[in-house]
């Protein structure tokens, strides 16, 4: 399954976040986890657990299976380019996380989304060091499935 982005990103150069520090970023548009990408990821990880793939047992104990973890996370990357495209950054990289937490598990069949705040962007000698706390929603439930701070350094200097 290819994901592809829904909505325009919003365009955003290295010298206006500074000022976007403590503001919502953007909202991705709401994504289905089926169960086919469910046991994608199963083969592609090996975490092949009942709760995750095994449709019959799961209904039965507790209710259907639910997305990995990882596989949410790793969905990330695909709902950030919804929310925000960085002009003039030579590129980016995965800095890591921080308070990074599975708060809430994403059945199979719900939908879910990411919200991004931007908490800081600090200067560093290559360009600039973001750090956006980052809320991935589940449709109809109280508690998201994912919440973490993402830090990205955008590299705008050789």
């Amino acid at each position: 399954m290819k994901w592809l982005p829904n909505m325009i990103p919003r365009a955003l150069s290295p010298d206006q976040l500074p000022s976007l520090v403590g503001t919502e970023l953007g909202r991705s548009a709401w994504r289905e986890i089926p169960q086919a990408l469910i046991d994608d990821f199963a083969a592609v990880n090996g975490d092949d657990q009942w709760i995750h793939v095994d449709t019959v047992r799961a209904a039965q104990e507790r209710g259907g299976t639910i997305a990995h973890a990882f596989l949410v996370l790793s969905l990330m990357s695909a709902m950030t380019r919804e929310i925000a495209r960085y002009e003039g950054v030579k590129h980016g990289f995965n800095y890591g996380f921080d308070q990074l937490r599975f708060t809430s598990p994403v059945p199979s069949g719900a939908r879910i989304r990411l919200i991004e705040n931007l908490v800081s962007a600090e200067p560093r000698p290559t360009g600039l060091l973001i750090r956006r706390n980052c809320v991935v929603e589940v449709e109809n439930q109280d508690r998201p499935a994912v919440v973490g701070d993402w830090l990205i350094l955008l590299v705008t200097a050789a």
